[in-house]
């Protein structure tokens, strides 16, 4: 049988009194047949909850086939998202990827490169210089082909790729991932011939990593994607709403953090004792932030790597406000194990560590941390990946997507809609004068007295 995630509270119930947990246990069984009963605010986007079960064979063998076409035409993959449409896939490409495998001559895999999430004339002007002696290809992902940062990214990749490649080649190695029958993106695609995948209309994009959104761009890198699926079907099967609280880690991740932002921490820190997991912890922030910031409410989700950060962010969460608790994802066993030597002259003082893996001096640091929080006055939830391997992503991906939707309707909120994200997007249009926002730019004038 194998082995599943787990998660670990014992560190949390100094902190929280008994019947906050027991007042907030039938909300959470509430909001979960909410979503299984397509009954709660949102509902239109509730492809992801039973995303994994559906996801059929012939939809990961059409994602595998491309990817072999990409693999056997392209040195280079340039991935062109922004937010959940490169996120998640990066997080599972960089949790499994060789830490060096860019620095080497060869790999057997193509370069995975991310444009499209930023606006930065140095960092795409250094790409495409870099790009002009690759033979590289283009996945862009958008639903609606008109998301900024991602379209200018694309018009300067794709004019980069047909100069260099020609039109021809250029036709077979980019890829649209798209809507399925409208927006400038699926435009694009089928007039010039692209082959595309379908972004479900009832999957959001910070959802959509078990889409083709994540599954192209990682079956690219090398990866398993019938082992990621697996692991988030079997957690689908795990946090199903008639699996009781007592089992059901996504319903008491979702009551145990509702409950301490009741007694004031308002303030979440994802924390990983595994720098392949950075891009992890960018995602859920991403999850939990546009799930659940509305309203004037919710926890700030904020990340930290460990022990990297303990030397920047160290003494602010052990001796700082006490509105904090912390979340650590622990990996049991690394996928290479390397032993301290012993050093005859001992001038750093480590020989007390010859002998022993690098893994278990990790181990001690983390449980010394927790420790100290947890006596500094920071609550602290533990959840255990018996591996860093695909299955296990693929649990901790819909773990943290279905206790994403428990928690935000706990909360009261739509965990499903970002109303809050068009804000900043009328005031760029009306100063960069978009026609259509003429309005608007006359207000902001008036308001920069200009």
């Amino acid at each position: 049988m194998e082995k599943t995630i787990r998660l670990e509270l014992n560190q949390t119930t100094p902190f929280i009194k008994d019947s906050a947990l027991e007042a907030l246990r039938p909300a959470a069984d509430k909001a979960a047949q909410a979503l299984a009963d397509n009954t709660c605010p949102g509902n239109d986007f509730l492809g992801w909850l039973h995303l994994p079960s559906s996801i059929t064979p012939e939809l990961l063998a059409e994602i595998k086939a491309t990817a072999a076409t990409l693999r056997e035409k392209c040195d280079t993959v340039v991935v062109a998202g922004i937010g959940g449409s490169y996120l998640g896939a990066r997080a599972v490409i960089e949790a499994l990827s060789d830490s060096f495998a860019a620095l080497k001559a060869t790999n057997g895999n193509p370069l995975v490169l991310y444009a499209g999430n930023n606006i930065g004339e140095d960092y795409l002007s250094e790409l495409c210089a870099f790009l002009k002696n690759r033979r590289f290809g283009i996945i862009n992902i958008s639903k609606s082909g008109t998301t900024t940062e991602t379209a200018l990214a694309f018009r300067l990749l794709r004019t980069l790729c047909e100069t260099t490649r020609g039109k021809e080649t250029a036709r077979e190695v980019i890829v649209a991932i798209t809507d399925a029958k409208k927006g400038a993106a699926r435009v694009m695609a089928d007039k010039e011939g692209y082959r595309s995948f379908i972004i479900p209309d009832n999957v959001g994009g910070r959802f959509s990593v078990l889409t083709p959104v994540g599954l192209l761009p990682i079956a690219v890198a090398g990866f398993d994607i019938d082992a990621l699926v697996a692991g988030a079907v079997a957690m689908e099967q795990a946090t199903a709403a008639d699996v009781p609280f007592s089992k059901n880690i996504a319903k008491q991740y979702a009551v145990v953090r509702n409950a301490l932002y009741q007694e004031g921490k308002k303030i979440e820190i994802l924390s990983n004792f595994q720098p392949k997991l950075h891009y992890m912890n960018e995602w859920w922030k991403q999850l939990y932030g546009e799930s659940e910031g509305k309203d004037g409410k919710a926890i700030f989700p904020a990340a930290v790597d460990l022990t990297t950060d303990l030397h920047s962010m160290g003494q602010w969460i052990q001796e700082g406000e006490r509105t904090i608790f912390e979340t650590v994802i622990s990996v049991e066993e690394p996928n290479h194990e390397l032993h301290v030597p012993a050093d005859d002259e001992n001038l750093d003082g480590l020989n007390f560590l010859a002998g022993k893996r690098v893994d278990e001096v990790n181990k001690m640091a983390e449980l010394g941390t927790r420790l100290a929080h947890v006596d500094g006055g920071v609550p602290c939830l533990r959840l255990v990946m018996p591996a860093l391997n695909e299955y296990h992503l693929g649990e901790l991906i819909y773990f943290f997507e279905h206790a994403c939707g428990i928690s935000g309707l706990i909360l009261d909120v739509n965990p499903f809609n970002q109303p809050g994200v068009e804000a900043y997007k009328k005031n760029m249009f009306a100063l960069l004068d978009k026609p259509g926002y003429e309005a608007e730019s006359q207000a902001i004038k008036a308001r920069l007295g200009k």
